[in-house]
């Protein structure tokens, strides 16, 4: 009975010793609780014709990009006086990033295509 016991003892040792491990690896692998609540999307995809999303709202300090997925060249222009931004032509493929430092309200549009428009809202 002795060797029974001893035995019993040390298997619930090394269970013990394993779910601590596992509960630690977890732990270790997961996300933190706030990884769900990070910054939010900061990249504007180009296709079909339109920015998606039309309408983004970031952080100041924010950068946010651009990335052509159509097939036909595109541009990002700010659709304000004095121009805060303006990309050169993308070509499928390219991105452009432009950093947002001033809380606002930033409307865009393609140069080559002015029905597509966009809206940046920085907080």
């Amino acid at each position: 009975m002795a060797i029974l016991d001893y035995r019993r003892a040390r298997l619930a040792k090394t269970l013990s010793k394993t779910m601590a491990a596992l509960c630690l690896a977890t732990t270790l692998a997961a996300p933190p609780a706030f990884a769900a609540q990070a910054t939010p999307a900061t990249t504007v995809v180009i296709d079909n014709f339109s920015f998606s999303p039309a309408q983004l709202s970031v952080a100041a300090g924010s950068t946010v990009t651009w990335e052509n997925h159509d097939d036909m060249p595109h541009t990002i222009v700010n659709d304000a006086t004095p121009r805060e931004f303006k990309s050169a032509p993308l070509d499928s493929g390219e991105n452009f990033s432009q950093t947002f430092s001033k809380p606002g309200t930033y409307k865009y549009f393609c140069s080559i295509h002015p029905h597509m428009t966009g809206t940046i809202v920085v907080k």
